[in-house]
């Protein structure tokens, strides 16, 4: 009997067995358990633990925690959706603690075009991710031997996580070659329907230069977007992953319930930082998702991600603990009831572009429950999207070169086993 095994059945010494042990052969087994543990060194009898060492580990090993199993994943995390969220989701999934690298804006240039969103973005969207426990930023877009070795050595990492969709540097191989060298790799499914390059090419297929508020059906079909994708997602949402990325728990009966709803369209990191403002109010933050009609009635034009994606990337979020996927425009009574809300909040980065008809907020304003908090940031979709639009040349190329490789891939794609 190993170690393991005798530790997994200590339950022998610890009540009800003891029957065993009278009579000639419990006597010789007392006897040999109390010589094992040095029982009768005080009387100058010296028999050491070596001569039935598995019992000498039973006591030694109790108690004892084994280390974590550290693993690493890198990205861009330009243009954060609910794709990046689930590998990162299948990553910790691998391992107790998931390090985040965070690729620099430097070597995205390099080996992908420019990138949308800033390192200090990109930084606020990963770490307000629910699965991610630490971030390295800058990190370098090839695991290098050099850079592997740091991880292992440093960050004490086991194990290093990719998507099964290949990662190619330009020369043309492969980014983690050195990881799956030393057999230090784990490959994790890709999450189907969505990428950083697929939401460029929704914007600008869907929107003219410097006009973000044309109607997303009118697609502008111009020579210069021929290279893109359209707006249409293929996104197949399951309630299988709406289970995946929900905490599974309601707010307790005293719990102080905060509601704030939006758009939360092109998810950014102005999003994350009035969502965990929010969540200060109280202990149980609730988020309401307008769905896409709603969005395209009451403020003139329509979402670039649907309902359901929409309703993903603001569920993985660390401060989010419950989502109403396609909420009411106007904040009820009866929903205050139902969802026991304590207080009702808005932030003063607003996305409408059209005055409503009626205040959403009117019924909890006469309630005394609403409450205005400051947005601390004035990042909005629209402004994510001129940045896009206002230098088009340089996205169309960087969509073009990725559309490429995103094109083999679905070539060649065969079922991975994950989820």
């Amino acid at each position: 009997m190993g170690p393991i095994e005798f530790e997994a059945n200590n339950w022998m010494w610890s009540g009800g067995f003891y029957s065993h042990l009278f009579g000639i052969g419990g006597i010789l087994l007392t006897t040999l358990i109390l010589i094992s543990t040095g029982y009768f060194n005080a009387f100058g009898a010296p028999f050491p633990a070596l001569y039935w060492p598995h019992l000498g580990l039973l006591y030694k090993n109790k108690g004892k925690k084994r280390r974590p199993v550290r693993v690493y994943m890198d990205g861009c995390f330009d243009l954060m959706h609910y794709g990046h969220a689930n590998a990162l989701r299948q990553a910790k999934s691998l391992g107790d603690e998931l390090v985040v690298g965070v690729v620099s804006d430097e070597q995205i240039v390099a080996n992908k075009g420019p990138p949308v969103l800033s390192m200090e973005e990109r930084l606020i969207l990963v770490k307000g991710l629910k699965w991610v426990d630490e971030v390295i930023p800058d990190a370098p877009y090839e695991i290098s031997e050099e850079f592997m070795n740091k991880l292992f050595n440093k960050y004490n990492i086991d194990y290093i996580i990719h998507g099964d969709d290949p990662c190619l540097l330009p020369d043309g191989s492969d980014a983690y070659a050195s990881a799956k060298k030393v057999g230090r790799y784990k490959q994790i499914k890709r999450t189907e329907g969505v990428s950083s390059t697929d939401i460029v090419g929704r914007i600008l297929s869907s929107m003219k230069k410097g006009d973000c508020n044309e109607n997303h059906e009118e697609k502008n079909h111009s020579a210069n977007s021929d290279s893109c994708k359209t707006n249409m997602s293929d996104f197949l949402p399951t309630s299988h992953r709406i289970m995946q990325f929900s905490n599974g728990k309601g707010p307790l009966p005293n719990s102080r319930v905060v509601y704030i709803d939006g758009a939360f369209d092109l998810f950014h990191a102005g999003h994350v930082e009035i969502l965990r403002s929010a969540k200060k109010l109280g202990d149980f933050l609730l988020v309401g998702v307008h769905d896409d009609q709603v969005l395209s009635e009451k403020r003139g034009r329509h979402a670039i991600m649907h309902l359901h994606e929409r309703s993903l990337s603001v569920l993985a979020c660390r401060y989010v603990d419950e989502v109403i996927i396609g909420a009411p425009w106007e904040v009820s009574k009866d929903m205050i009831a139902t969802f026991n809300i304590s207080v009702v909040v808005h932030g003063t980065v607003s996305e409408n572009n059209c005055e409503a008809q009626t205040d959403p907020y009117a019924i909890p304003k006469s309630m005394g429950i609403f409450q205005t908090i400051k947005s601390p940031r004035d990042t909005t979709t629209l402004s994510v999207a001129k940045r896009i639009i206002d230098n088009f040349e340089a996205y169309k190329q960087r969509n073009k070169k990725k559309k490429v490789s995103e094109d083999r891939y679905y070539s060649e794609k065969a079922f991975v086993a994950g989820d």
